[in-house]
């Protein structure tokens, strides 16, 4: 694979990713399978892997800490903090308190002794920047950590991120990592062109929209809504809601651009989520290692503009066809009470 660097740290990176969200309990459970399908990726030519403490409450962490050893110096190693750990109200969000105490968890269940992407997993609108990233500078000062990046930040709060970096001398987020594909194009609007501006790096994640770019989700294919995560998550796949009816339309128009083009959906989707000049690597989540094998026959996949003039007139760039795969949505549209004074306020002065 050709190298891409990380915005401007100078840090290559293969266009895939090999994330990590789907070794434990959250996806594959046996710990040597998982190992020999990282040891597959490296070995296919991916550099750059992404795990999280919250997958499957650090054991994903755990695994890949074990697939490194005796290579972690080839590896670029990514991952992230925010999620709850536990039951302690301060095991999680993105506070002095608790970044400085699960930067050492993190390197504990990984066996290294730094982390060369720390990434902040989500917004935390109940911590200033000004605290999240001052302890971030501080874990880079330590050596404990490389660079800093956000996950899934909107675009207004990426350029505040680096104003308050610029004003008060702390280092500053080098990447983010969204989600994106053909299906969730949100971020081409905002955030890809403040990550370009400011020279951060983009790490996207769900290019194949939660499985329904492999052709997994079909018009005339049953969606079991009582397992995985059409269960934990149904206004991301129940069919009857009028975003995935947009979706389902959608991927019989691109299953007759892929077939026009020559690839399959899944390998269609990775060239599209790689080709567009603000992403620097798209990261995939094989649970077997039958999977992985495909995603990465798909690497040397090239769209000409043909087909990408055509994917744009399925899903117009910017469009988004189901908001609830936008990943995170600000407490001001969450909460009806944001946006509603409080009864004896309501009158007219």
């Amino acid at each position: 694979m050709r190298m891409r660097t990380l915005g401007g740290t100078g840090i290559k990176v293969s266009p895939y990713c090999l994330g990590a969200m789907m070794f434990g309990a959250w996806g594959n459970p046996d710990h040597d399978d998982s190992i020999r399908i990282i040891h597959a990726a490296l070995d296919g030519g991916i550099n750059f892997i992404d795990t999280a403490d919250v997958y499957s409450a650090g054991e994903s962490e755990e695994i890949v800490g074990k697939a490194l050893r005796g290579r972690r110096d080839s590896v670029v190693l990514a991952t992230k903090a925010h999620g709850p750990m536990g039951d302690d109200p301060n095991a999680g969000g993105n506070s002095r308190r608790w970044i400085v105490r699960e930067v050492e968890n993190s390197l504990r269940r990984l066996q290294t002794d730094h982390i060369d992407v720390y990434q902040m997993h989500r917004p935390d609108p109940e911590t200033d920047i000004d605290e999240t990233l001052s302890a971030l500078s501080d874990l880079i000062h330590d050596g404990k950590v490389r660079a800093i990046g956000s996950s899934t930040f909107p675009a207004e709060q990426i350029v505040e991120a680096q104003w308050v970096a610029q004003q008060r001398g702390y280092a500053r987020f080098r990447c983010e990592q969204p989600p994106y594909s053909i299906l969730v194009r949100g971020i081409e609007a905002g955030v890809l062109p403040a990550c370009q501006k400011y020279g951060m790096g983009v790490i996207v994640w769900s290019p194949l929209a939660g499985g329904w770019l492999t052709g997994r989700f079909r018009k005339d294919t049953d969606v079991d809504m009582t397992t995985g995560r059409a269960q934990r998550l149904p206004q991301r796949f129940d069919p009857a809601l009028p975003g995935n009816k947009a979706k389902l339309a959608a991927v019989e128009e691109l299953i007759k651009i892929a077939a026009d083009a020559g690839v399959s959906l899944t390998h269609l989707a990775l060239a599209f989520a790689t080709a567009h000049p603000g992403v620097t690597s798209a990261i995939i989540g094989p649970r077997t290692m039958e999977q992985l094998t495909d995603l990465l026959a798909g690497a040397s996949v090239a769209l000409d503009d043909s087909i990408l003039d055509r994917i744009d007139q399925i899903v117009p760039p910017g469009m988004t066809l189901n908001p609830a795969d936008s990943g995170w949505q600000a407490p001001a549209l969450t909460s009806p009470a944001a946006r509603r004074r409080p009864p004896g306020d309501r009158a007219a002065s």
